[in-house]
């Protein structure tokens, strides 16, 4: 393990996953999706998916998320906000187990509490 600090830059590209377009033959739209922060403690997963404001989900992103809450050992997290310049929180949305998005916070206090909140329950 390292000591450096965490990744903090904004100019980081994402995967490209357009070589997998078609790749199954029964569902050529089939693609992967990626998760943007993931936790985990003692089996129990806290998966967040960061969005800007205004910037849409992809359906495909929408269903996985919703399935990944199912999932008892599974909390899921929608957080509308960025870290470019900075950390800004403006929503925070837990997808519950029937899968409604349901407001949680608004802000980097807000999210500190809920992740501190969940890594307790998880560590009992």
């Amino acid at each position: 393990m390292s000591d450096e600090p965490a990744m903090r830059n904004p100019f980081a590209t994402h995967v490209d996953f357009g070589f997998l377009r078609g790749l199954i033959a029964d569902n050529p739209k089939a693609m992967p999706c990626n998760i943007d922060m993931v936790f985990e403690r003692k089996g129990h997963f806290l998966f967040g998916e960061w969005k800007r404001a205004d910037e849409p989900m992809s359906r495909g992103q929408e269903i996985m998320l919703v399935n990944l809450a199912k999932h008892s050992c599974n909390v899921v997290l929608v957080i509308t906000g960025d870290t470019d310049n900075g950390v800004t929180v403006t929503e925070i949305q837990q997808i519950t187990k029937s899968g409604m998005f349901r407001k949680t916070g608004e802000s980097v206090e807000h999210l500190k509490k809920i992740l501190n909140t969940w890594y307790m329950r998880a560590d009992q």
